[in-house]
């Protein structure tokens, strides 16, 4: 499995969670200084830019706002 196909496991929850922030009436600076990014790392997300991020910091950032993270395996299709 290629980097950018792991990255992309997560890419949905992370697209949810921009968008709850984004609901919520929260700028970029304090989206990020919540997930505990810069502005500009941030900007790299909300611009579909996720091949600039590993695994686990999508999944570190998806932790630091309270969400639950589980890997399910199952077969390949």
């Amino acid at each position: 499995m290629r980097a950018l196909d792991r990255v992309q496991l997560v890419a949905e929850p992370v697209a949810r969670l921009l968008c709850d922030f984004a609901a919520g009436g929260l700028t970029q600076s304090a989206t990020a200084r919540h997930l505990g990014v810069t502005q500009p790392r941030l900007n790299d997300l909300v611009r579909g830019r996720i091949d600039k991020f590993s695994l686990d910091a999508l999944v570190v950032m998806l932790a630091r706002a309270g969400r639950r993270v589980a890997v399910k395996v199952g077969k390949a299709a």
